[in-house]
């Protein structure tokens, strides 16, 4: 059987925040809605279940990022997850140019966890905290340069 990616999905705290920090970053939104109703709360598991949500492109095509912040149940604050943590910690990003795209983030009140990184002659990257402590790597792949 076959089997595509379609998605990793992030809840957030603001979604107008998380949709302009990952927009400025280069991608773009593809759709937004609203959801509610039976087939909501039997697909997510959860009664009463309403969010916003939006879903947003890589400018290759190739992947998406569902975003959705909910109305109700009302969100449940966790502490951001860290790198060794198990379970879903992180969405990674080749980008052209790290340095740029650390700037972005900085507009966005966003900074690298510790600092760049180079990995032998291959990639420049860092972990950093975006929109809700999402914690996002950025990647420059050196070989490309």
């Amino acid at each position: 059987m076959p089997i595509t990616f379609e998605n990793v999905g992030i809840a957030v705290r603001d979604l107008e925040e998380a949709i302009a920090f990952f927009t400025d970053l280069g991608l773009s939104v593809v759709g937004r809605d609203t959801i509610s109703g039976e087939w909501a709360d039997t697909a997510v598991g959860l009664d009463g279940n309403h969010a916003k949500i939006a879903v947003l492109q890589t400018p290759d095509g190739n992947a998406c990022l569902e975003l959705f912040e909910y109305l109700h149940p009302h969100a449940i604050e966790t502490s951001p997850t860290r790198p060794h943590e198990i379970g879903m910690h992180r969405v990674a990003f080749s980008v052209d140019d790290i340095d740029e795209s650390l700037a972005i983030a900085a507009q966005h009140g966003c900074q690298p966890m510790r600092g760049v990184a180079t990995y032998g002659e291959v990639y420049k990257l860092t972990y950093l905290r975006g929109p809700s402590g999402i914690l996002v790597m950025l990647a420059q792949d050196l070989t490309k340069s």
